[in-house]
């Protein structure tokens, strides 16, 4: 009688599963051109972020290059004790940290700010041209940026040199690009010149999806402008400021090499070598793979702390915020 009944209820199942089973591929057939379009970002995070995951092996190896990947010593967390103890890494950790402090306070809110201030442009011509120009230096590498800053600050042959000149001023002027005091500000200033409009995408975008009933509510009940993007465009900004804040948060050890390169010089190493910086002249200078392996595995550990650690903080700030 248990048998008859158990197999009664297995032959009740199964058509209900086979029936699931028919509505997911009935669903997927009917999008497949999107799942067609996703394939090429698909391939590109398996080939360029999954399948190299193998060589975090390398932080824990006394890496041979005559001996090869797999025939190399493992060592255990050796490396980690040696890259800890090495000269210069405190100070490309401290470097780091701090230059991320700073983009986070200064640099983070620009975007914000600059897309509630679009938003409140009623001139559509001059709003596309505002746009256009504040997006256009996110295409500049940072390359040519830093050509761009050297022609203006250079103490001899620089913009404010010349200008300098024109109004009697003789002598060496200020070499902003090789001080100390003040080139954590240039990259901040920078940065925010370069990013800060094309960051203000998403925000448009989100301010877009407001119900504009709620802004003729609340002018209906004398909100005044500041009083409307304080109660109805910043609230409904609010999910997407905490999402951009954990992944700004869980970024905070990837300063950013092509900007630190390209404006750094020896003059200011003291104060701007970073991790990333760090890592580069570990693996292509000192040809120190391993250091430099567990040194990058050392900076996503953190990074993901940082990213889990924000998201629980959101989470019981507001229960609607956060990633998970």
């Amino acid at each position: 009688m248990g048998v008859l009944y158990d197999q009664t209820v297995t032959n009740l199942k199964e058509p209900g599963k086979s029936l699931q089973r028919r509505r997911k591929w009935s669903q997927i057939r009917k999008d497949k051109l999107l799942y067609f379009m996703a394939v090429p970002g698909v391939l590109f995070f398996l080939v360029f972020h999954y399948i190299p995951m193998y060589g975090i092996l390398l932080a824990f190896k006394k890496y041979n290059i005559y001996q090869g990947f797999f025939a190399s010593e493992w060592i255990g967390l050796d490396n980690f004790r040696t890259l800890f103890g090495m000269y210069g890494f405190d100070r490309a950790l401290k470097n780091t940290i701090i230059i991320s402090i700073y983009q986070l306070v200064f640099a983070f809110p620009v975007p914000i700010i600059l897309s509630i201030l679009l938003n409140e442009m009623r001139h559509k011509l001059y709003k596309k041209f505002v746009q256009t120009s504040i997006y256009l230096p996110h295409f500049v590498s940072w390359i040519i940026i830093s050509g761009i800053l050297f022609a203006i600050f250079s103490p001899s042959t620089g913009v404010i040199k010349e200008i300098a000149g024109f109004f009697g001023h003789e002598g060496v002027t200020f070499n902003l690009l090789s001080s100390k005091e003040y080139f954590r500000g240039l990259l901040v200033v920078s940065n925010i010149w370069k990013e800060a409009g094309f960051g203000t995408v998403l925000y448009l975008a989100t301010i877009a999806t407001i119900d504009q009933q709620m802004y003729e509510a609340a002018k209906v009940d004398g909100a005044k402008k500041w009083q409307q993007i304080w109660h109805v465009t910043l609230p409904g900004l609010r999910t997407t400021i905490v999402i951009l804040l954990i992944f700004r948060v869980g970024s905070m050890l990837n300063t950013g090499l092509d900007q630190v390169f390209a404006l750094y010089n020896p003059q200011v190493y003291e104060v701007s070598e970073i991790l990333d910086t760090y890592i580069y002249k570990l693996a292509f200078q000192e040809a120190k793979y391993d250091l430099a392996t567990a040194s990058g595995l050392f900076k996503s550990v953190i990074s993901l702390v940082l990213v889990l650690f924000t998201n629980f903080i959101a989470k019981k700030i507001d229960s609607e915020s956060g990633l998970l």
